[in-house]
């Protein structure tokens, strides 16, 4: 089957969080199952300079008369074989620096609608055969930055063929691509496609809902988040719509590729280590001590944070209960940026007791690494969260996670209850309200198994024994694929 992935980010070339690993991962493991997969990306400085031996393929035109040009080249890869990628270069609308969505003062670009409508654009016409060389058969848009190509293509004239079939899937629900409703005569659609039944949402326009509304099928990251997203708490107001689809609504839980995400060949850890072999971990944590400026304490456990600084993550919980992991003797290691009032309150604890608690605003993938195989818990205690690589991440190198049960949280770990500690299925601490008593609730376990060491070497080897593998999600999204084709 011949796929075309269209994804604004793609690891690892450029990443502001999941959607990257998951863009980066999926189309390796689609090949790997005998696929024929090439993605489509946005010209961001960064995408151009990392993607290899670029050439073009053709002239584009957006609806609004913006020209650019596709060009075509691989993603060099480890572990597996190049990933073909068409790359639009479109200066005037890409080639700005720093993050790819907003500008200096954190302030979306004013031209996002123009800068992602392309990306759709050009998604679209390359279903319709723009690449004389190549037409793929379904085309998976990811997120809203990619929400109009199903539009695009439920609006275009058919050229003769076998029909190219759509899927949409949902990152974070949260986050919709809402727009004026007088940027929708730069997109080029036709006018029915601004009504409720389409663009239309609550007299503005959301990318998102596009792609809700036109592709064929729709997939999100968890299966418990594809529930959550049909109730009104979750849903963001496209709850109806999405209870209206969800005969063609699949959750799959994301996966963490094995040869970027393994503590057993790691070469960014100190010592590199595996269930039967953790000798590696401590030596990592006594080195990221060392590095961090914190105690070299072997026994005081070691809790991380690898985030968005967002009030959805939690991190008010996290601010809110640090006196209390401090006074049982544990440490704080935190990487992330985000709300400034966040960032600021993390440093200020920073400074205040620079021993236990070290603060790393921004985002540095060689030191995710390096917390995940030092950290003995990773906190990642969310109002919502669609699926969540950072409790994955935690997993696969023995870094406990404590979440919240909610979305992909609920559906990947399991809480170190005695009856499924004794049936050998505990692999972390989850609570349920979002709430600081709860939070605390959980921590307290946390502190509790530590100080049993055999308890804790047994949660932490289940963990790290549970499969995440993305061969498991490639099959249920080829399954999609069909459905969509047919």
């Amino acid at each position: 089957m011949r796929i075309l992935q269209v994804s604004a980010e793609l690891f690892p070339l450029l990443k502001t969080g999941g959607l990257a690993d998951v863009a980066g991962a999926l189309p390796i493991a689609l090949a790997a199952a005998g696929q024929e997969v090439r993605v489509l990306l946005p010209g961001f400085p960064a995408i151009l300079a990392g993607v290899v031996d670029l050439a073009p393929v053709a002239e584009l035109r957006a609806p609004r008369g913006d020209t650019s040009r596709l060009l075509f080249g691989r993603v060099q890869t480890t572990g597996a074989p190049d990933v073909p990628a068409y790359v639009i270069d479109a200066p005037a609308l890409y080639d700005r620096p720093g993050n790819p969505y907003e500008n200096a003062d954190r302030q979306p670009y004013d031209d996002n609608h123009r800068r992602f409508a392309l990306l759709g654009w050009a998604g679209a016409q390359l279903a319709q055969g723009l690449d004389t060389a190549w037409q793929p058969q379904v085309v998976h848009a990811h997120d809203w930055h990619a929400g109009l190509v199903p539009a695009y293509l439920a609006f275009a004239q058919r050229p003769a063929g076998p029909r190219v079939g759509s899927v949409f899937t949902v990152h974070n629900l949260a986050y919709q691509g809402v727009f004026a409703p007088w940027h929708f005569a730069d997109l080029g659609l036709p006018g029915p496609a601004f009504q409720v039944n389409g663009l239309e949402y609550h007299g503005q326009l959301s990318f998102m809902k596009s792609g809700l509304y036109y592709a064929d099928r729709l997939t999100t990251v968890s299966p418990t988040y594809a529930r959550e997203i049909q109730t009104s708490e979750q849903g963001f107001g496209l709850d109806g719509l999405l209870r209206a689809r969800n005969g063609v609504l699949t959750g799959i839980l994301n996966a963490v590729d094995d040869q970027v995400w393994n503590p057993a060949n790691d070469t960014l850890l100190a010592d590199r280590f595996e269930a039967r072999r953790m000798a590696g971990k401590a030596l990592s944590k006594a080195a990221l001590q060392r590095q961090l400026g914190l105690s070299e304490l072997p026994d005081a456990p070691l809790f991380i944070v690898v985030s968005r600084l967002t009030e959805q993550k939690g991190l008010h919980l996290v601010l809110s209960g640090l006196d209390a992991l401090l006074e049982q003797g544990g440490q704080l290691a935190l990487l992330g940026g985000g709300d400034a009032w966040l960032e600021d309150a993390f440093r200020h604890r920073a400074v205040a007791m620079p021993q236990s608690v070290s603060v790393t605003i921004g985002y540095n993938e060689s030191l995710a690494h390096q917390l995940f195989g030092a950290g003995d818990v990773t906190l990642v205690p969310s109002l919502f969260e669609p699926c969540g690589l950072t409790q994955m991440y935690g997993l696969k190198y023995g870094c406990l996670p404590l979440v919240r049960r909610v979305g992909g949280l609920a559906d990947t770990v399991v809480d170190t209850t005695l009856e499924d500690m004794a049936d050998g299925e505990a692999t972390g601490f989850v609570f349920d309200r979002f709430e600081p008593g709860d939070y605390a609730r959980a921590m307290r376990r946390a502190f509790a198994l530590y100080r049993r060491p055999t308890d804790w070497k047994r949660v932490r080897a289940t963990a790290m024994r549970r499969p995440v593998d993305w061969a498991t999600a490639a099959a249920q999204y080829i399954a999609v694929y069909q459905q969509a084709i047919a």
